[in-house]
Order: C-alpha cells, then sequence, then structure tokens
C-alpha cells in the first residue's frame, strides 16, 4: 500500500492578488494573453488586457495561483487542456472546472491561506473569525520560523479569500452579476453575520461534486502508487476529504460509483477492506487526464 504522507508546509506566502479576487473571465483572458506572445511585466499589458495596472498583476498572480502558469511563466498542460481554442471548457460553464480550479488554489500553495484554511484551521475550528485566521497563520509561521508575516496582510487577503467563496445578498439578487467570485458557486464557505462575521467550512456530501474530478485530484499526486487508504484520502492535506469539505460515507459512495462505472473497468479499480483497513487500489493507473476526458466527454 502506497501510504501518502504529505510533508508539513515550511514555507508561506501571502499578498499578490493586489486586493482583487479572481474575476470570472480572468483566466480565460491571461491564458490568451499569454498564448497570443504576450507577457504581463510588457508596457501594453494594460492595454492589451483592457484593465489597470494593478488588475495586470492580479490577474498574472491568479494564474500561478491557480495552476496555469509555470515557474517559467509558460502555461501548465492544466491550462492548455480547459482553456486552449480546444480546450474542454474555457469559459468555465462546467462546475467540475471550479471544482478543479478550487483544488489547484488549495494544493499549489501559491496563495498559503487557502492551504491553510481548508486543510487545517477548519479541523481545528467548525466555526472560525477572520480573528482566529490570522491568531493561526502567525503561529503556524513561528511554528516553521517564517519572521515575514504581517497580520494587515494577512487580513487582506483573508478579505479576498471571502469575495471569492461567498456571494453577497445584493450579489444573489442581481442576475447579471459579473463580480462574484470565481469560487463562489461551489457553495464552500458559509458566513453567518452576528457583532461579527463568523465562518464555516463543514463537511458535506457535496452531490455536485463530480467522482471523475475527485479520482484526478488522487492522480495528481506523483507519489501515489496503486493504492492508497481511505483515511488517509479523507484526512491528509491536499486529499480529497480536505480540499473539498466531503463526509467520508459520501468519499465512500463517490469512490464506489467509480468502482462501478465502465470506463474504468480495464484499470482495475477496486475498494478492499482488510482488517478494518479500507483501501482504493488500482491493476493499473489511468492518465489524470484520460479520467477528465471521459468527465468532459472526450
Amino acid at each position: 500500500m502506497s501510504e501518502i504522507l504529505t510533508p508539513p508546509i515550511n514555507k508561506l506566502t501571502f499578498s499578490g492578488h493586489e486586493t482583487f479576487h479572481c474575476r470570472q473571465m480572468w483566466l480565460k483572458k491571461g491564458y490568451d494573453f499569454i498564448k497570443n506572445g504576450n507577457k504581463f511585466t510588457d508596457n501594453d499589458a494594460v492595454v492589451i488586457l483592457g484593465v489597470g495596472k494593478n488588475m495586470v498583476s492580479a490577474i498574472y498572480f491568479w494564474m500561478k495561483a491557480f495552476g496555469l502558469l509555470d515557474k517559467q511563466g509558460k502555461t501548465t498542460s492544466f491550462a492548455d487542456y480547459i482553456f486552449s481554442s480546444k480546450g474542454k471548457d474555457p469559459y468555465l460553464e462546467d462546475e467540475g472546472s471550479l471544482w478543479l480550479l478550487h483544488y489547484n488554489l488549495v494544493s499549489q500553495g501559491i496563495s498559503s491561506i487557502y492551504d491553510l484554511i481548508f486543510n487545517e484551521l477548519r479541523k481545528e475550528k467548525i466555526e472560525f473569525t477572520r480573528e482566529n485566521f490570522l491568531v493561526f497563520a502567525e503561529r503556524k509561521s513561528n511554528e516553521i520560523g517564517f519572521s515575514q508575516f504581517n497580520k494587515k496582510t494577512a487580513s487582506t487577503d483573508f478579505e479576498v479569500l471571502a469575495k471569492m467563496y461567498i456571494r453577497t445578498v445584493e450579489q444573489v439578487k442581481d442576475k447579471e452579476d459579473t463580480f462574484s467570485g470565481l469560487l463562489t458557486d461551489l457553495q464552500l464557505i458559509q458566513e453567518e453575520k452576528k457583532s461579527h462575521s463568523l465562518y464555516s467550512i463543514t463537511n458535506e456530501s457535496r452531490n455536485n461534486l463530480p467522482a471523475e474530478i475527485i479520482l484526478y485530484t488522487i492522480l495528481d499526486k506523483p507519489e501515489f502508487q496503486n493504492s492508497i487508504s481511505l483515511n488517509l484520502l479523507f484526512q491528509d492535506r491536499n486529499q480529497p476529504g480536505s480540499v473539498f469539505a466531503i463526509t467520508k460515507k459520501a468519499l465512500m459512495e463517490k469512490l464506489e460509483s467509480l468502482v462501478n462505472n465502465s470506463n474504468y473497468k480495464k484499470y482495475g479499480i477496486t475498494l478492499s477492506d482488510h482488517a478494518g483497513i479500507q483501501e482504493l487500489q488500482f491493476t493499473s493507473k489511468p492518465d489524470k487526464f484520460d479520467v477528465l476526458n471521459f468527465y468532459y466527454g472526450n
């Protein structure tokens, strides 16, 4: 059995978004901009993208944070798969694409707040405030020897996160709303307004989360071999249970649907139970993009 114990974080990064949450068309706009041979540092970037200088920086940041650009500034295979002229969902009309982007945002670690909140804080505190997050983030910074923690910067990151995942009452009423955060439709974060806002991310059945998206995220781990325990999939960093806030029962049901799906028969996907240890096993591992092809319909 391949037991993946994802190493703990050893660095933290905050800011970079210029206080802008990612808007609906920014990623496609940024992708096309790069593919047309442009650079975000070009003097005419503001003209080509049709936004202000700070928004240019923000689009560049979100392209990296969502795993669409590599360290050399080239588009990733994932970016090409979704956003190219022959991409599966260039305008993000399929909710499965939003789940994939959410997974990338948490697991890439470019913006540490998403990793910290989904992988750790929500398990430590069922409900949390912005101040709870700031205390938690400062504690994590001290633990790993990160001396550049800035409370004001981290607080701004929290504001951006809230806008990314939570739609305001006004935005809900506005059918033509184009300013909502990219991931509000996932309904992952709930907000309760009292004397101060109280946030929660509870494990739910996630009926709108496709099983293929879960399988993609499992196969995305290069260290994963041909078997993995359900407990690890449920609770380890960047695994489905942590990233998607899904109940263990629902996760098992999603995996069972894959086992029973004829598309995956040749891969020998099974769920085993030996001495109380449940595992997801493969005779041969499918390519993660082949899994997405099944989902998007080739």
